[in-house]
């Protein structure tokens, strides 16, 4: 491989306008009066990663226009963030560009970051995929990540002819490419697969947040911490997955630290199967609808499912792995917080997103989920249960005050009505 460039490599780093940013805050742990007691994790933020999953009877149109509306959905509630992916088979993953989509989703949304998840960059020429990005981070005014991966889907590759055995490798050589034209830097490279010599035109709207696919193998934390990006972890749906979370971590930072970059914990994304109702009958109610057949695709495809014969065997397994939750608000707010404990913290809890349920129990989940969950993570709840338990401890206090004043007004009106009297 050839390579000359006109600066040396560097990733991102064209200043851009302030934004809010989740900062490193206090997470929660529950008090006996119900309050919140800080501890070191950060804060989590919440979102949705959208394959998406549709069965192949549905109206595709149909399916891709309730996408959005969710994401509105999700936009208004307060969520973070909404992925989209990369996919060219399987009838059941149906976008084919998640960059088209997101730029749909952006006109219709106002505050959710919007997230590639992810384009597969063995697919494109690198100057490709960082021209689209730039073109899209203006058209979201900068409220996009580019997430990345190799490829999953093994007849994608056989359809456009190229061997995933190869996907890797490309997959590198690819992002230390889109990296640098995305920082402003001409790049001039050849190698077997791709001639690229020349700069983006155009720059991104800011600085283009990244985020590297990390499942099984440590290829993906190895890249994210030669980076500083974010790190996508899509494994943590099974035991085995959830077990290598920890090691995937330090091969980040250890990554990260050889190359003077700093892995930060609210970059990390942890995806799970997810649904919430009132009740754990009711959860399981609804996404009889269509979760087993769905799984049963995703565990074609992937080690992160396996296969199931029944609904029942499969909501107890996966609640029971630690791969996500099926079932009630209480018992998320359960699983988060051993989550934290067993990885010593994270940012983001994304849930995958399918037609597992109708769109009345999808968008329910989702309220739950911002009413009931949110607080337990965000950092609202620890001021606002001190204030509380002040007020319910306080003897009557402001009860009492009120008499006090009452009487006191009284008595000067009283007093005021004698002195004019005759």
């Amino acid at each position: 491989m050839d390579r000359t460039s006109a600066e040396p490599a560097r990733c991102w780093q064209r200043p851009m306008p302030p934004r809010p940013v989740a900062q490193a805050r206090p997470s929660n742990t529950e008090s006996p009066q119900g309050g919140h007691m800080p501890t070191n994790f950060p804060r989590v933020r919440f979102g949705a990663f959208f394959g998406p999953f549709h069965p192949p009877s549905t109206n595709p149109t149909l399916s891709l226009t309730r996408d959005l509306e969710l994401i509105e959905h999700m936009d208004r509630l307060g969520f973070a963030e909404a992925w989209m992916g990369e996919h060219h088979s399987g009838g059941i993953e149906i976008v084919s560009s998640p960059e088209i989509f997101m730029a749909a989703a952006a006109q219709r949304t106002r505050r959710i970051d919007l997230g590639l998840g992810v384009v597969s960059l063995p697919y494109h020429h690198p100057f490709m995929v960082a021209d689209r990005m730039a073109l899209l981070s203006h058209l979201a005014h900068g409220r996009v990540i580019l997430g990345v991966g190799p490829g999953q889907l093994a007849d994608d590759c056989r359809i456009i002819g190229i061997d995933p055995m190869e996907n890797r490798r490309k997959m590198e050589e690819s992002l230390d490419v889109v990296s640098r034209l995305l920082a402003g830097e001409t790049v001039s490279e050849k190698t077997d697969w791709y001639t690229v010599d020349g700069y983006l035109h155009m720059l991104p709207y800011g600085d283009v947040r990244l985020a590297v696919t990390g499942a099984w193998s440590p290829n993906g934390p190895n890249l994210a911490g030669r980076y500083g990006a974010g790190l996508l972890s899509l494994g943590a749906r099974t035991k085995e997955g959830i077990d290598l979370l920890s090691g995937h971590w330090d091969v980040a930072c250890a990554s990260a630290n050889e190359r003077g970059n700093t892995m930060r914990r609210e970059d990390w994304r942890l995806l799970q199967l997810t649904h919430i109702a009132e009740t754990e009958q009711q959860a399981i109610k609804d996404v009889s609808r269509n979760l087993l057949p769905l799984n049963n695709y995703m565990a074609q495809i992937s080690p992160a499912a396996a296969e199931f014969t029944d609904i029942e065997t499969l909501v107890k397994a996966n609640n029971e792995s630690g791969g996500g939750v099926i079932g009630t608000p209480d018992m998320l707010v359960a699983h988060i917080k051993r989550l934290q404990e067993e990885t010593g913290g994270f940012g983001v809890y994304l849930m995958l997103q399918g037609d597992w349920a109708d769109d009345e129990a999808t968008r329910r989940s989702y309220e739950l989920i911002a009413s009931e969950v949110m607080p337990h993570f965000d950092g609202s709840m620890p001021p606002r249960a001190r204030a509380f338990e002040e007020t319910m401890t306080s003897d009557l206090a402001g009860a009492k005050a009120t008499i006090l004043a009452v009487d006191a007004a009284r008595a000067r009106f009283d007093a005021g009505r004698e002195g004019q009297q005759p």
